[in-house]
């Protein structure tokens, strides 16, 4: 019997995930270096550690019937320590070791028969004058781990850029992508138990801003069939990956309405917020459950959703605005217990309930509500 979660990571993601947790009887352990983290202040017990702390990793799985992580950016080599050790780890480092890699990721995507942007790997300087040929410009080049909400990526569109994107990596491994023309950008979350059932939330359609995502709208507005295919992928993906827990994957939907992956997020992912407040079962919820072996909830809508990222902006630590916002009886806060609004730092986020379907005027009521809120010094 399950009673004791322990967590490797204590950001929102991770006390979205403590609370639902909490909510539902179990004791959580989370392990961060960063004290009175967003997931320690609302955990029963927070480990102050870093993450290659193999002593610290080991005192949270004693601590712990399963551990899971809130983010895939964390050394493998724990993962493995505490796989090693005989603690149950959900998602594996089998699953970690595909997601923490873009040319993994994409190669197996492949080998799931669903197609990416055409890619090639770069090691050496060499290696862009090929890839220029192969892949051609323009072209977004990455570090092969690591990065997220924008960094570690350049776009270049020539050579002598991407000679200067490979300076900047200072000697990582890179991949080099085609970029992809998209008329929208979608995600969807699901998740998978061990006895391989699989649940699919509605397709969200999501807008970012400098890599970092700023509205997700659920469901997304695109046909049926694109859906239908969105979800089904998401499932391939799952079932191939042999995941347990709550995952996402990212789609490039192009104006011939292909779906091409973009990325595998092996966790809850800031676009299923919205599953907080519009679904009886969050994401966060079905990762309990499927960590737990517990059933799984089919997802439906109580209602459609916006959802927008509160953002510091580094000129003040205290939110603003707060009491007019919440005059719109549609909009929900969630703030994340974060001490220092730096700039373009995820302090927050809300969500704006829609009756109906999600038009104009719905996303304009929203970035209006979004708007009234300030940073104050």
């Amino acid at each position: 019997m399950v009673h004791r979660l322990g967590v490797i990571g204590g950001g929102q993601l991770g006390r979205m995930f403590a609370l639902d947790a909490k909510r539902m009887g179990y004791h959580v352990t989370v392990l961060d270096p960063q004290e009175h983290s967003p997931c320690g202040q609302v955990a029963d017990e927070q480990i102050v550690a870093s993450y290659d702390d193999l002593a610290a990793i080991e005192e949270l799985g004693k601590k712990s019937d399963i551990v899971t992580f809130e983010f895939e950016n964390i050394a493998i080599a724990s993962i493995e320590f505490l796989e090693n050790a005989g603690f149950q780890v959900m998602p594996g480092s089998a699953v970690l070791r595909i997601t923490q890699d873009r040319l993994l990721e994409k190669a197996f995507v492949r080998e799931c028969g669903i197609p990416t942007a055409d890619f090639a790997r770069i090691e050496r300087i060499g290696d862009l004058s090929e890839a220029a040929m192969m892949v051609g410009f323009p072209a977004i080049m990455k570090t092969v781990r690591g990065g997220y909400d924008g960094k570690g990526q350049w776009r270049v569109d020539t050579l002598d850029a991407a000679q200067a994107a490979f300076a900047a990596g200072k000697g990582a491994t890179l991949i080099f992508e085609r970029m992809i023309y998209f008329t929208k950008e979608l995600s969807v979350v699901a998740t998978r138990n061990a006895r391989d059932q699989v649940v699919t939330y509605p397709v969200a359609e999501n807008v970012h801003d400098h890599g970092i995502l700023s509205v997700s709208i659920a469901p997304a507005r695109i046909k049926a069939d694109i859906a239908a295919r969105a979800a089904e992928m998401a499932t391939t993906i799952g079932r191939k990956l042999g995941i347990v827990g709550t995952y996402c994957v990212e789609f490039f939907l192009n104006e011939r309405n292909d779906l091409l992956v973009n990325e595998i997020a092996p966790r809850p992912h800031n676009s299923g917020h919205y599953t907080i407040d519009v679904t009886p079962c969050s994401q966060y919820e079905q990762h309990v459950r499927a960590i737990c072996d517990l059933p799984l909830s089919p997802p439906r809508l109580f209602a459609n959703a916006i959802m927008m990222n509160i953002l510091g902006a580094g000129k003040g630590d205290t939110l603003g605005g707060v009491d007019e916002m919440l005059a719109d009886p549609s909009i929900v806060l969630h703030m994340y217990g974060k001490h220092h609004a730096v700039a373009r730092r995820k302090m927050g986020h809300i969500t704006a309930i829609v009756d109906g379907p999600v038009d104009e005027a719905a996303i304009k009521r929203a970035r209006g509500a979004h708007g009234r809120l300030r940073w104050l010094p």
